[in-house]
């Protein structure tokens, strides 16, 4: 083992166990380092019976993923805990998730748990229990930018697996307070680490994204909640021909081809949802290219935020490659962001992450794609 034990204790860490390796090798490696490693894993839904127990389950909460947790603690020997987030993550995940697809929109609930209840409600409770800093499993990584004091959020080494897009709403207080551990090392590598420390999860599958739809049938649960959402409606062409009919507008995501159920000569994808007309528009490939975008709730991390038009790079959604750009801040804590080539599917609901090299600078929700003048 190169990881080493410092010889003095560096504080006292509370480390978020999913139950997965991530967090696991985690909480090893901050062992090893010399802090004194407290295990806290949340309880965010109540899944299904026949879902819980199943083999094939990938979902990083639930009753497995407690238990999983619970022997990892044992194996490392550090305090474990289980603290019950379930209203919490209904109102502010579950509940939001439903809405923005009623709404036309496709959201990341992802982002959401991490502003809201990881480095929310979870930062402020391990400090009930005397932690002094949360980490995660996340491959991100941290640091100062020595010219202005600022923290800043960094891109995971490894490139396939860096998730600084979904950390983005992270302020300057939450950043001092989080350790990302696992950040500066490849997926591989914390393989091998799981091994080497001997771990009980070191072989466990990944799990999937969106935790409480462990199925990935995302319209049975969303028309268990919202049957409202799937109100029969026409699909039109790019000139507002009728074309067919969908069965509901949450069936659907900006960029979509399959489920279209429409026979025509090329392949056809959802170009815009109009949601006020309940109506789905279909076009080419061609016909999903925007020139640019305007997000709100924007939140800054290395600056303050710009007081003029900007270039960085920037990511529309979690494996799109970053693109050139020019940000220009408006009123409201909304951004303009200008592209030097066109994007395809720009997604209202989805994130749009600004970067300069590995540097995360800030980040939006997107509300809406445009062509030509942003202002038309």
């Amino acid at each position: 083992m190169t990881e080493k034990a410092a010889n003095s204790n560096k504080g006292v860490v509370a480390v978020a166990m999913s139950g997965g390796v991530d967090s696991s090798v985690a909480a090893a490696l901050l062992k090893s380092q010399g802090y004194e490693v407290i295990g806290v894993t949340m309880n965010l839904f109540s899944l299904p019976k026949e879902a819980c127990r199943s083999e094939n389950l990938r979902s990083c909460c639930g009753r497995t993923a407690q238990e999983d947790a619970n022997r990892v603690a044992i194996a490392l020997g550090i305090p474990h805990f289980v603290v019950d987030f379930r209203a919490e993550f209904e109102v502010s995940v579950i509940a939001d998730f439903c809405r923005e697809y009623r709404g036309g929109r496709t959201p990341n609930p992802c982002i959401r748990c991490n502003r809201f209840i990881k480095f929310g409600l979870l930062l402020e409770r391990v400090k009930a229990l005397g932690a002094d800093f949360l980490a995660t499993g996340h491959y991100a990584n941290g640091g100062i930018d020595p010219a202005s004091g600022r923290r800043l959020l960094r891109k995971g080494i490894d490139a396939a697996k860096d998730q600084s897009y979904f950390l983005y709403p992270l302020t300057q207080a939450e950043l001092s307070r989080t350790l990302f551990p696992v950040g500066e090392y490849t997926k591989s590598r914390i393989r091998a680490l799981a091994a080497e420390f001997r771990l009980p999860v070191a072989e466990k599958a990944e799990s999937q994204e969106i935790c409480f739809i462990p199925d990935d049938d995302y319209p049975r649960f969303l028309k268990e909640r919202w049957p409202d959402a799937f109100c029969p409606g026409p699909i039109v062409d790019m000139r507002g021909k009728k074309i067919g009919t969908h069965g509901g507008i949450a069936h659907f995501t900006v960029g979509q081809r399959r489920g279209l159920g429409i026979a025509a000569p090329r392949p056809l994808y959802v170009v815009a949802i109009d949601v006020g007309k309940n109506t789905i528009v279909a076009g080419g490939n061609e016909d999903l290219y925007r020139q640019g975008l305007e997000a709100s709730d924007v939140n800054w991390i290395s600056e303050e935020g710009p007081a003029a038009p900007r270039a960085a790079r920037a990511r529309i959604r979690y494996k799109h490659v970053e693109a050139p750009a020019m940000i220009t801040p408006r009123d409201s804590g909304k951004v303009l962001v200008e592209f030097e080539k066109a994007q395809r599917a720009v997604t209202p609901g989805q994130a749009v992450v600004f970067y300069d090299g590995d540097i995360v600078l800030g980040g939006g929700i997107i509300t809406r794609a445009f062509d030509g003048s942003p202002d038309a």
